[in-house]
């Protein structure tokens, strides 16, 4: 099943900083090869169901291993089996209404 998801990946313990483990996660992503989006509080990623899931469970194996000692994932997600749809064709639809 095909989803699009918005997630935020925040690291506790780390000091102040999360921008390494963002950058790690993007790099978890794109090693996936899923189409992801990063924006200021987060990252929209879409893929099949199975991927992408896999690949937010790299992000917290991983970011432990890099020494965050609690990791808490906000995430949405979205799926639909009438069409396909992309997050391009989202962003679209509402660029193309404000014409």
């Amino acid at each position: 099943m095909h989803v699009i998801m918005d997630i935020m990946v925040s690291p506790g313990g780390v000091g102040l900083s999360v921008s390494p483990y963002v950058a790690h996660c993007q790099k978890i992503f794109q090693e996936a090869q899923l189409n992801h989006q990063m924006h200021s509080f987060g990252t929209n990623v879409e893929g099949e169901w199975d991927d992408v899931m896999t690949a937010v469970k790299r992000c917290h194996d991983e970011l432990h291993e890099m020494g965050a000692v609690r990791i808490t994932s906000h995430m949405k997600v979205g799926t639909r089996i009438d069409k396909a749809q992309t997050i391009q064709d989202k962003i679209d639809s509402v660029q193309e209404k404000l014409k």
